[in-house]
């Protein structure tokens, strides 16, 4: 099971299911306006993180929501990353939402959580037994190709520092998630991740129409005050570089090209 959802007990988990929970699109503004009541501390994981939930309304209209929030203050300080990881993890919601392509479960900032600033990510239910290598293993149709790939093309343009293999998930419906982006968009060239099966090959052609589409466009208002103007450069720099080339790239040889652990 991923580091970053595992339940602290079985009782409390209440992962969201497309079949029962609320519209995705729904998501996001009840997870930045409704209390936040900590269930636990997340265990395995660097950094101070917890399984939240967001409550119900005062209507009773909604169920309650689990989610993963990451509070500044739980961060431990990094000598090549700045300082506020919790900014890039919802960063990396912001840019999988212009791209389209909804790899990121939805994340968002709050300033008032239980222990300050920090992000919350809808807790998702999926099969903890499965991860990138399971899935690599036992793919079955072009489909589920097609969306690694298209995580594989996220963690380029995000330039993610730890893809893990746990780091993926995939869901009761069959769509696939990534999570754990708080090492990501660099400005230097840091990407290490366990997804190199397809380097060498094509973008997918619907990859390389999303991402010429956003870059054409101007940076998204929800990144302004996540990343810095170097940072936002960065990563439009690297969505043309694969729009350009149209290939995945080779691990580097200038740096580890792996995460450890790998699971």
């Amino acid at each position: 099971m991923p580091p970053d959802q595992r339940p602290p007990a079985a009782g409390h988990l209440n992962g969201w299911r497309p079949d029962s929970g609320p519209d995705l699109h729904e998501v996001p503004g009840l997870l930045a306006t409704r209390e936040l009541t900590i269930e636990g501390r997340l265990p395995w994981s660097s950094n101070l993180t917890f399984l939240v939930t967001a409550e119900t309304d005062d209507d009773g209209d909604s169920a309650p929501l689990q989610a993963v929030y990451k509070p500044h203050q739980g961060e431990q300080s990094l000598w090549d990353f700045p300082d506020g990881l919790y900014r890039r993890e919802v960063a990396a919601g912001v840019l999988s939402d212009a791209l389209g392509w909804g790899v990121v479960p939805p994340t968002v900032l709050r300033e008032d959580g239980p222990f300050g600033p920090g992000s919350v990510q809808l807790f998702v239910e999926a099969d903890y037994e499965q991860h990138y290598f399971t899935l690599l293993d036992t793919l079955d149709d072009d489909d589920r190709v097609d969306r690694l790939q298209v995580i594989c093309a996220f963690d380029v343009v995000a330039n993610n520092a730890d893809r893990k293999s746990g780091h993926v998930l995939v869901g009761p419906d069959g769509r696939l998630w990534g999570i754990d982006q708080g090492l990501c968009f660099h400005v230097q060239h840091k990407l290490r991740t366990v997804i190199w099966d397809f380097a060498g090959e094509p973008v997918p052609e619907h990859v390389v129409g999303d991402l010429t589409t956003f870059i054409s466009r101007d940076l998204p208002g929800d990144l302004e005050g996540l990343l810095s103007a170097a940072e936002a450069d960065a990563m439009y720099e690297r969505a043309q570089w694969l729009v350009t080339e149209g290939i995945f790239p080779e691990p580097s040889e200038e740096h580890p090209p792996y995460p450890w652990p790998l699971v």
